[in-house]
């Protein structure tokens, strides 16, 4: 299907003072314009895909601003505003006194065939999340979503539409969502309100939302997921990653929780004993990333995807974009190898690696000096409900390079109790979701404090500065298997170096060392083997 744009822009242009619309028309490419801004006491600017454009010498004035207020609806608690029967949408800037100092103009367009790459999936009743940056299409979509399913698959469709941009201004939808019926929002606080009433109020079979963000959001899409009410919406993020970061949003996609595995299970799946895994199942089963407007990532099994990323695997979406001729094109995306949740690397292994056949020796000139000292670095501890006393003690008894902090913030680890934790205090949320490693404690007690402190260096890899340098090396091992040709590191000491190498061969890259003391450094690179 062709794209068909409707955008009723003159509607916007009737809008703007006349100082600023003439420029607007005096221009060939008004069928590309994203917006006008009006900023008091600053020239009027038109922004375009590739390029903004000052439209007038003329400064913004009050009497500017009000000229746009009063051809415009009222703004509501979200500082929005439209025009009616219209997509577009208005959004003031206010002083602390209230008054608008700032105002907005976006253009709203209904691009009919837009979902062409993604039809198969919206009308397989399956719930779908939208991800992507602002102004990248996600409302759009949304729009068109609506209108095939209402229209062409004969669904009962509701639209909550928070700031009335997915259906317009005023009380008569735009004819962007066709038969679908819209339940505006009277204030975006109440949105989860709207949702829950849409679905025992009004029967849809399907229910259309624009950006979730709130907790309580995120609840009621599980509930009106739960009574089989197939869910479309998009979320802010931008990829599947930022949802499983957000403490907030994970819920989506079925939440993360920190499981504490036994010695067995932990020796078995060679991870640390403490991991994250999946709470339940995601409200949603199909994830979209939208890259740009012509190419897509579609997560066609959430679950799995989300329980691969845990463990480690890099994500392997299903990619589509449509060619000039109106096809669709499906594509895998090139997968990476999976790292191990946790993982770190072995720090006794030999000097010498088995490698493509051959014996390859990491850094046979150097002496290895290196171990010592960055044994010597401090480990930054944060002790919650945990005597600071007794660990203080246990640090002086043991020797080990532990610094205790005041900050969680400041830490890399943070030790608690395990009553402390059943309680699932803020404070240690927080830390999860900053990726902090905690610790729990099994007896509160000075053999196992001291147990702790003893073994918490090589746990946690001796080092901050050690784990930088190898998660920059496994950053970069990402990059190489992305199609980069060679990735260069930071310099570091011998010992850190030949950890880096061990960790290049074991995805099967190449590393190779350069330059002199004290900027020696790696380059990892495909090796033939692996093109």
């Amino acid at each position: 299907m062709t794209k068909i744009i409707v955008d009723d822009l003159q509607a916007l242009l009737d809008s703007l003072p006349p100082h600023v619309l003439r420029p607007l028309q005096e221009r060939g490419d008004l069928g590309d314009l994203i917006e006008v801004v009006l900023d008091l006491g600053r020239p009027p600017e038109a922004r375009f895909p590739a390029s903004e454009a000052v439209l007038d010498s003329q400064e913004v004035r009050e009497e500017d601003l009000q000229y746009v207020i009063h051809r415009v609806g009222a703004f509501g608690d979200d500082n929005r505003a439209g025009i009616e029967r219209t997509l577009h949408r208005f959004s003031a800037m206010r002083n602390r006194r209230g008054r608008v100092v700032g105002i907005t103009c976006r253009v709203g367009r209904a691009v009919y065939g837009i979902i062409q790459p993604l039809e198969d999936l919206i009308r397989s009743e399956k719930s779908i999340l939208l991800l992507g940056r602002p102004g990248v299409g996600k409302t759009t979509i949304l729009r068109e979503a609506a209108r095939v399913l209402a229209d062409d698959a004969g669904k009962r469709v509701v639209v909550v539409d928070t700031s009335n941009e997915i259906a317009g201004d005023g009380d008569i939808p735009h004819p962007g969502i066709g038969r679908a019926r819209r339940m505006q929002v009277p204030t975006p606080a109440l949105q989860h309100h709207v949702m829950i009433e849409a679905v025992e109020n009004h029967m849809p079979q399907v229910i259309i939302i624009d950006e979730m963000g709130t907790e309580q959001e995120a609840e009621a899409a599980r509930t009106i997921a739960e009574r089989g009410v197939q869910l479309i919406a998009t979320a802010h993020g931008n990829t599947l990653e930022n949802l499983i970061l957000n403490p907030t949003l994970s819920d989506l996609i079925g939440g993360v929780q920190t499981v504490i595995l036994g010695d067995d299970e932990a020796r078995r799946r060679r991870t640390q004993k403490t991991v994250q895994e999946r709470k339940r199942p995601p409200t949603f089963d199909i994830v979209v990333e939208i890259r740009d407007r012509e190419h897509l990532a579609v997560h066609l099994d959430v679950a799995k995807v989300v329980d691969d990323m845990l463990r480690g695997a890099p994500p392997n979406p299903e990619l589509r974009w449509v060619d000039g001729e109106g096809r669709v094109h499906k594509a895998r995306e090139a997968k990476l190898p999976a790292k191990r949740q946790h993982e770190r690397p072995s720090y006794d292994r030999p000097q010498y690696d088995r490698y493509d056949g051959a014996l390859y020796r990491s850094e046979p000139e150097e002496e290895e000096t290196g171990e010592a000292e960055a044994q010597r670095q401090s480990i930054r501890l944060f002790p919650f409900g945990v005597s600071r006393g007794a660990i203080e003690h246990a640090i002086q008894l043991t020797r080990s390079p532990v610094e205790l902090v005041d900050n969680v913030d400041d830490a890399q680890v943070l030790v608690t109790t395990k009553a402390h934790y059943r309680r699932g205090p803020q404070v240690l949320r927080t830390a999860e979701a900053r990726g902090k490693l905690v610790h729990v404690l099994r007896n509160n007690n000075p053999p196992q404090i001291a147990q702790f402190v003893r073994g918490l260096a090589y746990r946690n890899g001796a080092s901050g500065a050690l784990d930088t340098a190898l998660q920059e090396a496994q950053d970069a091992v990402e990059r190489v298997w992305q199609g980069e040709e060679m990735v260069e590191l930071s310099p570091q000491r011998s010992y850190v170096r030949r950890l880096q190498h061990q960790l290049a061969h074991r995805y099967n890259l190449q590393s190779t060392s350069v330059g002199e003391e004290p900027d020696r450094r790696l380059n990892i690179y495909r090796s033939p083997m692996a093109r």
